[in-house]
């Protein structure tokens, strides 16, 4: 079911206010299906596991899309890393970056962790206006990075003086980063599909993003103001 600027909820059995609920609920915290399915039942909302999930896929994105022209710009000094994620048994990669704060640059899902994937990931950060080109760029001893920087540089998208520093201890900002996404993919026991697993860690980043208070004039310790931007985000009134 496709969905419209105008009229994002159109044809859905259930109203915007409930769907954007369980979709939040589910990106932000701990939780699986079944779990989100409870909680709606305990407010007497009899919403299968399996509606959610589709809930899940259709807004998740949808998330992302909408709240990417409200974030303020991160810091010059990056900090790159990437984990793993499993779909249909197999390891896929994904790739984030966090500036010297920890607030989310971006991510990207790949199949492949190598230099191709790197300066793939590279390019998303650098298309977006609210990503300002880094100072220093701080990756791991994984040699695909310093082939991707040079690819990017050579090519012009990259200044020659931004600094590509290779030092573990560094990214640990990063890596303690990861587990905020982690403890909710694991709950997924694995994705069956790669746009799946894409579309649903769409959602818990953008919502992550959300969260540490990325987004103009919503703070990170003001969960009723998170709550209200997304339900704006979709045309419902606080």
């Amino acid at each position: 079911m496709s969905i419209t600027a105008a009229r994002p909820f159109k044809g859905r059995q259930y109203s915007g206010e409930v769907i954007l609920t369980a979709v939040r609920w589910y990106l932000r915290c701990p939780l699986a299906y079944e779990h989100v399915a409870e909680l709606l039942a305990e407010r007497g909302l009899a919403v299968d596991a399996s509606c959610i999930w589709r809930w899940v896929q259709a807004y998740a994105a949808e998330l992302n899309k909408r709240c990417r022209p409200h974030l303020r710009a991160t810091n010059k000094s990056y900090r790159e890393d990437e984990t793993y994620i499993k779909v249909k048994g197999q390891e896929k990669y994904l790739y984030r970056a966090v500036d010297s704060t920890g607030q989310t640059i971006d991510f990207l899902l790949t199949a492949k962790r190598d230099a191709a994937a790197a300066k793939r990931f590279f390019r998303k950060v650098f298309r977006s206006s609210h990503n300002p080109i880094p100072r220093v760029i701080n990756v791991d001893k994984n040699p695909a990075y310093p082939a991707a920087i040079r690819a990017l540089k050579r090519e012009g998208l990259l200044p020659r003086r931004v600094r590509l520093r290779q030092c573990k201890y560094l990214n640990n900002i990063v890596e303690q980063d990861h587990r905020s996404v982690k403890k909710r993919t694991w709950l997924a026991k694995g994705y069956g599909s790669f746009q799946s697993a894409w579309r649903t860690l769409e959602g818990i980043e953008t919502v992550n993003m959300i969260r540490k208070g990325r987004v103009r004039w919503v703070t990170k310790d003001d969960v009723s103001a998170q709550a209200r931007f997304v339900a704006k985000l979709f045309g419902i009134a606080a």
